[in-house]
C-alpha cells in the first residue's frame, strides 16, 4: 500500500500479469496497472459473500485525487448496499427502447387491443418512436428525450400527441415489467398541443343534396351499390365507419343491430325505420355473411373513402368526412329536442362528456322555449 499520488502511480511499472496497488489513505481504494501500460482505479469491496473488484477510472482522465473522492462515494454507496459491478452488468444487459417496444405490441398491443387501435400503435411506434429513440436503453430515456421527440412532430401535431400518449402506456408497463423504476415516467409533464375539436355537421339543405347524389349514383351505378347503402347506414343510425363496414347479417336483428365489438365494447343499436327500409333493400350474397359486402368474395367493403370523395364532391360537400355523419346524427337529434342522455345512449357512448360536446347545439330548441314561456307570461300579464 502506498499514497496514490500522481507521482507514485507514474513510477509503477507494468509486469507480466496485472498488479494491484491499494491507497494507504481510502482502503479499498487502488488502481491497476495492466501489461499493456494501462492503469485504471477501482474499488474492491465483498457482496454477497464474494470478492467484487469496481474499475470506474483510467489514469490521466482523472487525476488520483478525483479517483479518490469519486472511490470514497463509491464505498459509501456500498456499505448501503450497492453493488456497482452488479450495476454495471445489469445496465450492459438492459434492454433498448426498440426492445421494448417489441415487447409492448407482442404481449399488450397484439392481445388487448382492438384491430385499428393495433394498427395505429404499431405505425406510431415504427414510424416515429423507434427511429427517434429507439437505440437509447429504456431505462435511460429521459423526458428531455421524449420532449425533443414531441418537439420535432410539431408540424404534424395530432400524431405528435398519439406518439406521447402510446409512450405514456409502454413506460408504465416497464415500470411493472422492472426495466423502469417505479414513478420515472419520462412522458409525465411533457406538454401536448393543443388540438381543435373539429365539429361539422350537415345542415338540412346539405342533406338534401347528398341524398339527391346518393339516389341518383344509385340509378345510374356509378358507384358500388354497398357503398351507397353503408353510407345511408351511417347517416340513419350514428354508427361508426367500422362498425357499419364490418356490421354482419347474424348481428341484424328485427329492430336492433346487435354489435359484439365496438370501441366501446359490444353494444345494441336501435335501428329507425329508414334504417330497417334500408337493410331490407340490401342483397344478402351467398356465402358472404356481410352486410356491405365487397369484391373479393365472403369479404366486406374494404374501402370506402374514394366512393365517398366522389360523391361528397358531386354534392359540393368537399370538407366533410365519413365520421361526421355520425356528428350530423347527434345534431340532428339535438335539433329534435332529445336529451344528451338518450343521444349519448344511441351514439353508444359510455361517458356523458363525449356526449356533452353536442351540448352548444340545443341552443335554439332552448330559445325557442324561452320565448313560448315569455310569450304565455306577457300574455297573462296582459289580461
Amino acid at each position: 500500500m502506498t499514497k496514490l499520488t500522481r507521482r507514485t502511480i507514474k513510477a509503477m511499472t507494468p509486469g507480466a500479469s496485472d498488479a494491484l496497488v491499494f491507497d494507504e489513505e481510502v482502503p479499498r481504494f487502488g488502481v491497476r496497472i495492466m501489461p499493456s501500460g494501462i492503469k485504471s482505479y477501482l474499488i474492491q469491496y465483498r457482496s454477497g459473500g464474494r470478492t467484487r473488484r469496481y474499475t470506474f477510472a483510467k489514469h490521466g482522465l482523472v487525476t488520483a485525487d478525483e479517483a479518490r473522492a469519486e472511490a470514497r462515494q463509491l464505498l459509501a454507496a456500498v456499505d448501503r448496499g450497492a453493488d456497482p459491478s452488479q450495476a454495471r452488468r445489469d445496465r450492459r444487459g438492459a434492454p433498448s427502447l426498440a426492445e421494448v417496444c417489441g415487447r409492448f405490441l407482442e404481449e399488450y398491443v397484439d392481445k388487448r387491443c382492438k384491430p385499428a387501435t393495433r394498427r395505429d400503435y404499431r405505425r406510431v411506434l415504427e414510424r416515429y418512436v423507434i427511429p427517434g429513440l429507439g437505440a437509447l436503453k429504456a431505462a435511460d430515456v429521459q423526458r428531455r428525450h421524449v420532449a425533443e421527440l414531441h418537439r420535432q412532430m410539431g408540424r404534424i401535431p395530432y400524431q405528435a400527441n398519439r406518439a406521447l400518449k402510446v409512450l405514456s402506456k409502454l413506460f408504465n408497463l416497464a415500470e411493472v415489467w422492472g426495466v423502469r423504476p417505479d414513478g420515472s415516467n419520462p412522458c409525465r409533464h411533457v406538454q401536448r398541443y393543443r388540438e381543435e375539436q373539429r365539429e361539422r355537421f350537415l345542415s338540412e339543405e346539405e342533406l338534401q343534396r347528398l341524398g339527391a347524389v346518393l339516389d341518383q349514383a344509385e340509378r345510374e351505378g356509378t358507384q358500388p351499390r354497398s357503398a351507397i347503402a353503408a353510407l345511408r347506414l351511417l347517416m340513419f343510425t350514428g354508427c361508426r365507419l367500422r362498425e357499419i363496414q364490418t356490421l354482419r347479417w347474424n348481428d341484424v336483428q328485427a329492430d336492433h343491430l346487435a354489435l359484439p365489438d365496438s370501441k366501446t365494447g359490444g353494444k345494441r343499436v336501435i335501428l329507425g325505420q329508414a334504417a330497417i327500409d334500408e337493410l331490407a333493400r340490401i342483397p344478402r350474397l351467398k356465402n358472404n355473411p356481410f352486410v356491405i359486402t365487397g369484391r373479393k368474395s365472403g369479404a366486406h367493403l374494404a374501402d370506402l373513402q374514394h366512393p365517398w370523395r366522389r360523391l361528397r364532391a358531386k354534392a359540393n360537400l368537399a370538407d366533410v368526412r365519413i365520421h361526421d355523419l355520425r356528428h350530423s346524427f347527434a345534431s340532428s337529434a339535438v335539433g329534435l329536442g332529445e336529451t344528451l342522455p338518450m343521444i349519448g345512449k344511441l351514439l353508444g357512448h359510455t361517458q356523458v362528456q363525449t356526449t356533452a360536446r353536442y351540448a352548444h347545439l340545443a341552443t335554439d330548441p332552448v330559445k325557442s322555449a324561452a320565448n313560448r314561456i315569455s310569450a304565455e307570461i306577457a300574455r297573462a300579464m296582459a289580461g
